[in-house]
């Protein structure tokens, strides 16, 4: 499965919080110096590095006085404010030592919602990447509300991945990679050295984890940014950002932390958009046999085959289509508003005036996210 990645090829490491931050949740200036030399070596290696990275916050609270992180949601967005020009500051001085400028990107989940904005994003990220300037890349804390957050970082380098088509996504956090179980309470736990993206025991880790087994992030959002990089054809490493040379090893194509194998086949830039940036208004619930006709023949989604809408959403809105256990099988645009579709529901396409979601704007994700 693992393979090195080629000179020339762009690589996307995102570092968490509690990789950058000392136990009083402070900023460390030895890890981010470590975080920008494993970075800078993929620049010396051939290979235009793209940071995401997290910490903001961290770096903010203690320059404003406060003893610890605030969970106030206006301070919180100060803090982000006064963090990032402390934490920018931070990794500019680490990595003129070794000779590359820097360049902040902040994004919200509006901005890949948006599909000029997408494009535009993915082009000053390219045109960086031509002039040798690093990217790094964070969430905008200051402005983003919860609903136009990513959520976490772990997502946003996967979107990141794909906006520069990026040969690797490598995710550094606190413990050697994916366990088998939780390692905290369970014995028999073992780390899980390779997966496919559409293993089931990914499945089962996004479901049963919490936050803390793999850093501030949790298991879930680490399963699921790999996944959404799986779709870019993009292989995941996930491994310990404290490991001697863990970068320069991973794209080296050693046998360090958990490597999550991508599709065979990455989707066309317009799926990906329609899969990783639009924010989903509501979701559909599908029968049996359109579940079928979906995944297994490509077919557009028909109003027969609607068992249960949930909305509201209009028409070109994202929706999730699930089936009758709420397991995701497909997110696409509608083509009908949530009010007609309750009353079109179950009944056939030319009653309903042509397809709920047409094959050309829907994304099968059955067993997949």
């Amino acid at each position: 499965m693992r393979r090195p990645v080629e000179t020339g090829s762009p690589v996307v490491v995102k570092v968490g919080s509690s990789s950058l931050t000392n136990q009083a949740g402070g900023l460390d200036p030895a890890a981010v110096s470590g975080v920008v030399e494993a970075v800078a070596s993929l620049a010396e290696r051939g290979n235009p590095p793209v940071l995401v990275t997290s910490a903001a916050i961290a770096a903010g609270f203690p320059v404003l006085g406060m003893e610890t992180r605030p969970t106030d949601v206006a301070d919180l967005q100060v803090a982000a404010a006064v963090g990032q020009t402390h934490l920018l500051e931070s990794y500019a001085k680490e990595f003129a030592k070794h000779g590359l400028l820097i360049g902040q990107v902040l994004l919200t989940k509006d901005v890949l919602g948006n599909r000029t904005q997408y494009l535009n994003a993915r082009a000053a990220l390219g045109r960086m990447r031509s002039l040798g300037v690093v990217p790094i890349v964070n969430e905008n804390d200051t402005v983003a509300v919860d609903e136009l957050k990513f959520g976490d970082n772990d997502r946003l380098a996967a979107i990141a991945s794909h906006l520069v088509g990026a040969a690797m996504l490598v995710i550094l956090t606190d413990t050697p990679g994916l366990y088998s179980d939780d390692p905290r309470f369970s014995a028999d736990a073992q780390l899980l050295r390779a997966v496919k993206h559409n293993d089931e025991v990914l499945d089962r880790l996004r479901s049963e984890s919490g936050q803390g087994a793999l850093g501030s992030g949790g298991v879930a959002t680490k399963v699921a940014a790999a996944r959404m990089a799986a779709f870019s054809g993009i292989p995941t490493v996930i491994a310990r950002s404290h490991d001697d040379a863990v970068v320069a090893r991973a794209v080296g194509g050693e046998d360090v932390g958990t490597w999550v194998d991508p599709r065979p086949a990455a989707l066309s830039a317009r799926k990906l958009w329609i899969a990783f940036g639009l924010p989903a208004i509501g979701h559909i619930t599908i029968d049996a046999g359109a579940v079928r006709a979906l995944s297994t023949a490509g077919r557009s989604l028909l109003g027969a085959g609607v068992a249960e809408v949930h909305g509201p959403f209009e028409r070109g809105d994202a929706v999730e289509v699930v089936d009758d256990s709420g397991a995701l099988v497909a997110k696409g645009i509608a083509r009908i508003g949530s009010d007609d579709l309750v009353a079109a529901a179950g009944k056939h396409s030319s009653q309903v005036g042509g397809e709920v979601i047409h094959r050309d704007d829907m994304v099968i994700l059955t067993s997949e996210l």
